[in-house]
């Protein structure tokens, strides 16, 4: 094996894809450990059609009664931001890394963007914005289970967070209740 060839005698990618491929390698063999697989799995499947988020932006409009109206806007951009990541993935079709392998199963086999990524980053800004201080970093370990799981590489997850973040900040003012 050459410095130019992976172990599977493939060549090995350059640039910007040449990263991808060796971040989310180290970070998939950080799943070796059963416990940070374990978790990576949980939080892979929380994440998975923005779930964990909706369900907390539901509850947060049944506790938090006075900004109601603020968490159910919260939770349809956080919604509406999963959908977008899910339309650019269809039109982008970047396949998924097949040079790692997977702690676990994926919904479609497009890789690009991150649908856990968008919708962890508009909950982040969204419900972080009404004070829910848990959020942000959550939104966080859900980013990175999806490294460690092996199904996106980080530039995925970088764009989906990108445009979670975007969506959820260009509706802040619809959100919170103010002209959009």
């Amino acid at each position: 094996m050459d410095e130019l060839h992976d172990l599977h005698g493939l060549p090995r990618p350059r640039g910007l894809h040449g990263m991808d491929h060796r971040i989310v390698s180290a970070l998939r063999a950080c799943g070796a450990d059963p416990r940070v697989a374990g978790a990576a799995r949980a939080l892979s499947l929380a994440g998975e059609h923005g779930a964990v988020w909706l369900v907390a932006g539901l509850a947060g409009a049944v506790v938090d009664r006075p900004r109601r109206g603020a968490w159910l806007r919260g939770t349809a951009l956080t919604a509406g931001a999963h959908a977008a990541g899910s339309v650019v993935k269809r039109v982008v079709r970047r396949p998924r890394p097949t040079h790692v392998e997977p702690l676990v199963g994926t919904v479609g086999r497009h890789s690009f963007p991150s649908s856990h990524a968008t919708s962890a980053a508009a909950a982040a800004v969204a419900f972080g914005a009404l004070g829910a201080r848990a959020v942000p970093p959550l939104a966080a370990a859900v980013c990175v289970s999806r490294l460690v799981a092996g199904v996106h590489y980080p530039s995925d997850v970088a764009a989906g967070a990108v445009l979670g973040a975007l969506t959820a900040r260009l509706g802040a003012r619809w959100m919170t209740g103010g002209p959009a």
